[in-house]
């Protein structure tokens, strides 16, 4: 069955795509990534990652709601280099690639606490974590989560080493903590993070943050950002009270266990570039592709 999703603050409707497009899609970004230069056709992507134009095409007005044509323009890094080169503002930049907007919509409605310093320390000792594997439109998603609420959700990808990989350096992160396996409970968590037609103020995604007190300040800052919108990490650290700190912000930035919902991928460096992710600079390419492709739907 196809699921349908209702675009934030607009009554339509589309379908969500299937998570088969995100191989596809994750192609098609790396392609642009290395061929921009050249502006390969609409025929040449679709050669170059192996489909049909027809088959591109849908897979991306599925995926993100989006022409390939949008969608190069949501993703491309070069084009929001050269805008800044031509002296537009990162704002206005930002606005021009994707990034930003006017609107102030924020997505997911995220009622969040924070763990006991003590059992930051302790390594999770004494709590109990859950933990699962589920398809999402990101890919093969890992989802851990505690009685109180979503604790992590991080990606799966078997060229840096697959489920294995992805599980010891999410549960590196809490070693002395008891954990126990539930993908039917995982997907559920997947599905309620990356359905918008959920994504309402009534009902909540309850998450937990486990991290040092600067940690917690920053990926509470992060929640900030609305869907379609970019910061700098200068931006984050004045607004926590550390204006100094930018590199700090970054690493904390960099350790965020809550992929997507706690928005790391919308933090830009100054300049307006997409810096390094956790996840990999293709995925939080797509991640802005896709939101991009909710606003515009």
């Amino acid at each position: 069955m196809t699921a349908l999703a209702r675009i934030p603050g607009d009554t339509t409707f589309r379908e969500l795509a299937p998570p088969a497009d995100y191989p596809l899609v994750r192609r098609t970004i790396e392609f642009i990534s290395r061929e921009y230069q050249v502006q390969p056709s609409l025929a040449e992507v679709a050669e170059g990652v192996g489909a049909s134009v027809g088959e591109l095409e849908a897979a991306l007005a599925r995926w993100a709601g989006l022409s390939p044509k949008a969608f190069l323009q949501a993703v491309t890094l070069d084009h929001a280099r050269r805008l800044l080169a031509e002296g537009l503002p990162l704002l206005d930049a930002s606005i021009e690639v994707g990034l930003s907007g006017p609107s102030r919509l924020h997505d997911l409605f995220v009622k969040h606490e924070a763990v006991s310093p003590g059992t930051h320390k302790s390594k999770g000792e004494g709590m109990t974590l859950l933990y699962g594997f589920a398809d999402g439109p990101f890919g093969r998603t890992l989802a851990t989560w505690t009685e109180r609420g979503l604790a992590g959700l991080a990606f799966s990808d078997e060229d840096r080493g697959g489920d294995d990989h992805a599980l010891a350096d999410m549960l590196g992160r809490w070693p002395r903590a008891r954990t126990e396996r539930d993908d039917e409970g995982a997907a559920a968590h997947v599905a309620r993070v990356f359905s918008p037609e959920r994504w309402c103020a009534d009902q909540p995604l309850r998450i937990v943050l486990i991290g040092t007190d600067f940690e917690v300040r920053v990926w509470q800052r992060l929640l900030d950002i609305p869907l379609g919108a970019a910061e700098t990490y200068s931006t984050v650290a004045r607004d926590i009270g550390q204006p100094t700190a930018s590199r700090a912000v970054g690493g904390a930035v960099g350790r965020n266990p809550l992929s997507f919902v706690v928005p790391c991928h919308r933090v830009v460096g100054k300049s307006g570039a997409l810096t390094g992710y956790h996840w990999g600079l293709t995925r939080k390419r797509a991640m802005l592709g896709w939101e991009f492709g909710l606003k515009s739907g």
